[in-house]
């Protein structure tokens, strides 16, 4: 794990580059099992590298395909942190976790974060799966996306009801 942090380290510029912090990531995990993902995901996340903290948080939702406490970290966790940034790969995990799943089998989880007292935890579902109709199953059943997003459109929280403003 030392030596990837370091190549992390080496490879990933001061400036903000999303698309390496994607690509750092999703190269991780297909060299790895699903517990070194989340085991790594975890280490990384403590990084003060705020992209390194995002490859973590990629790894953690990667990893929680399989595992309980990697989903479990990224609602009550991932969704506390400080930066938008960091709020935003948040959904992208998400949004990799109802993919590898599958849209169909992630809607009970779906629906837990919809309920979530946190408006980070809300608002990754409705940002991680945007544009809803171009996911599978949300493609062939529309009507369910209106009615997930639909329910928190009257959200106390302007950052949720933008971003399902945003998604509709």
């Amino acid at each position: 794990m030392e030596n990837f942090i370091a190549h992390l380290k080496e490879v990933i510029p001061e400036k903000d580059s999303l698309k390496l912090v994607k690509k750092e990531a999703e190269n991780y995990y297909k060299q790895h099992s699903l517990d070194e993902c989340f085991a790594t995901g975890l280490e990384l996340y403590q990084s003060e590298n705020f992209q390194i903290q995002e490859v973590g948080v990629f790894l953690v939702g990667y990893a929680a395909c399989k595992n309980t406490s990697a989903l479990s970290f990224l609602k009550d966790t991932v969704s506390q942190h400080k930066s938008w940034k960091v709020q935003e790969i948040l959904a992208m995990a998400f949004d990799n976790y109802c993919k590898i799943i599958g849209y169909e089998t992630a809607i009970p989880v779906i629906k837990e974060w919809l309920k979530s007292d946190c408006a980070n935890t809300r608002r990754a579902v409705s940002e991680g799966l945007r544009i809803w109709t171009s996911r599978p199953y949300f493609k062939e059943h529309p009507q369910m996306a209106i009615q997930f997003l639909s329910s928190l459109k009257d959200d106390e929280s302007e950052y949720v009801r933008k971003s399902i403003g945003n998604a509709l």
